[in-house]
């Protein structure tokens, strides 16, 4: 009985391979270049660094935010109406048992757009959003998305308080000083960071 052994094929080098690279004359690298340099410029004065520094709002002491009081102005997000209906609570008087105060609720133009998008299981949060007891906010920016433009409301006024059940746009306000959440938990609205002189449920 004979075993034939096949031979091992010999593995070719490829000469002359050059992995693609760009040259050096090209345009696109132009334009990265000069975005560099321009960086440097604006943040170097007469060969000096210019340290940029956020000003603090002048409502804010330390943490606690003097621009909060009755009534509340009250920035909804979208999936905090569908999830007020879920737990078969009516917005406007949790509202008020919460902050034991008047509220004003206010809905953005983006937020009405993701309800409408949203489609027919949205349709009674989308009611409740018309509601003439809620005060509508124009928006000017592109787009509809919703988070991006309560964030931006927040950081430029700091009077509101936000009522959201979205985990990420939690995440996110609460980088920002002086912003109470508002949310749903064990069928009834709760706060976070909001001052204990005004009698809130904290938990």
């Amino acid at each position: 009985f004979s075993r034939t052994i096949m031979p091992k094929q010999r593995k070719t080098r490829k000469f002359a391979a050059v992995k693609r690279m760009l040259n050096p004359k090209d345009q696109r690298l132009k334009a990265v270049q000069e975005r560099k340099s321009k960086k440097k410029k604006q943040k170097t004065h007469e060969g000096q660094l210019i340290k940029e520094v956020k000003k603090t709002p002048s409502e804010l002491f330390f943490k606690y935010n003097s621009s909060l009081g009755p009534p509340y102005h009250i920035l909804v997000d979208t999936n905090f109406i569908n999830f007020a209906i879920q737990n078969k609570l009516d917005v406007f008087t949790s509202f008020m048992d919460c902050l034991l105060a008047k509220c004003v609720p206010i809905i953005t133009d983006c937020v009405m757009a993701e309800l409408e998008k949203l489609g027919p299981k949205y349709r009674v949060a989308l009611r409740i959003a018309k509601d003439p007891r809620f005060e509508r906010l124009p928006c000017q920016h592109k787009g509809t998305y919703a988070d991006d433009c309560l964030v931006n409301r927040v950081n430029q006024h700091r009077c509101y308080i936000v009522a959201t059940c979205d985990k990420d746009l939690k995440r996110r306000i609460r980088k920002i000083p002086g912003v109470p959440i508002m949310y749903i938990s064990q069928r009834r609205f709760s706060i976070e960071r909001f001052p204990d002189v005004n009698n809130a449920p904290s938990t």
